[in-house]
């Protein structure tokens, strides 16, 4: 297994936000984070990105080993689709023809052989989210940071996507962490299952996924949602009581 985080705490100011994180997995694996809003998800991602300094602890990552996908895309509008791809292999010192090879490739890959000429204004949000995935795939991470990349775009897009995203971290055998408020985005995609607890967070609960990402089929990951919904620790996550736990299926499904 490799360690990611060693007993992370950090602090704004007097506030204390991580407590004792402990965070690792197999190469090929995605670890799913889940948590009630504002409990420190996006501060966890940002101490593993070396966007923050924890205030204790040991980050057993490096910054230029990492990408980051953000829930907006954050392009640049004044780049092409394949320059918005490249742009990472550029900070690499890597020749433009060389770069620019590349992130045709990655365009043709993630479904946007027909786009690469265009501006982002002249894209939909799948595509754009698209893009944002080729350029950090284009760096080739050892690790891929994920915050809610798939909220907003609609089922079609978003399953492809997940779907993209499960193949190229077992192909690259990189490892991925993702933050998500979807149960079924966790059950499909996540190997490993990380329920944070109110601020200051503290992981309260593990779970590991019996069923590799292939075998993953519609009754499992009903069955799976039912389960998990059942969990204390899980309906906290959510904010129900346990009149209305069973609300989040139909959310979900």
């Amino acid at each position: 297994m490799v360690q990611l985080l060693d007993n992370i705490h950090h602090y704004y100011g007097s506030r204390l936000i991580l407590e004792a994180i402990h965070l690792g997995a197999e190469p090929g694996q995605i670890i799913g984070l889940m948590g009630p809003s504002g409990c420190g998800k996006t501060t966890l991602l940002n101490v593993m990105a070396g966007l923050l300094s924890p205030t204790a602890g040991t980050v057993h990552v490096t910054p230029m080993g990492t990408a980051y996908v953000f829930q907006e895309p954050r392009l640049f509008p004044w780049y092409t689709v394949v320059e918005n791809i490249a742009l990472g292999l550029k900070a690499q010192g890597i020749s433009r023809q060389q770069r620019l090879q590349r992130a045709y490739q990655l365009a043709k890959t993630v479904g946007l052989a027909e786009a690469v000429s265009l501006y982002p204004p002249q894209l939909s949000g799948g595509m754009k989210q698209r893009v944002n995935l080729a350029r950090a795939f284009a760096i080739n991470p050892q690790l891929l940071l994920l915050d809610e990349p798939f909220s907003s775009l609609d089922i079609g897009t978003r399953q492809q996507l997940q779907q993209l995203v499960v193949t190229w971290v077992q192909q690259q055998q990189a490892t991925a962490v993702l933050v998500t408020h979807d149960l079924t985005e966790a059950s499909v995609m996540a190997d490993h299952l990380m329920v944070l607890c109110q601020c200051p967070a503290r992981i309260v609960y593990r779970w590991c996924n019996q069923r590799p990402p292939h075998q993953r089929d519609p009754a499992y990951i009903y069955q799976t949602l039912s389960e998990l919904q059942t969990l204390p620790e899980i309906a906290a996550s959510f904010n129900l009581t346990s009149v209305n736990v069973s609300t989040i299926r139909s959310v979900t499904l």
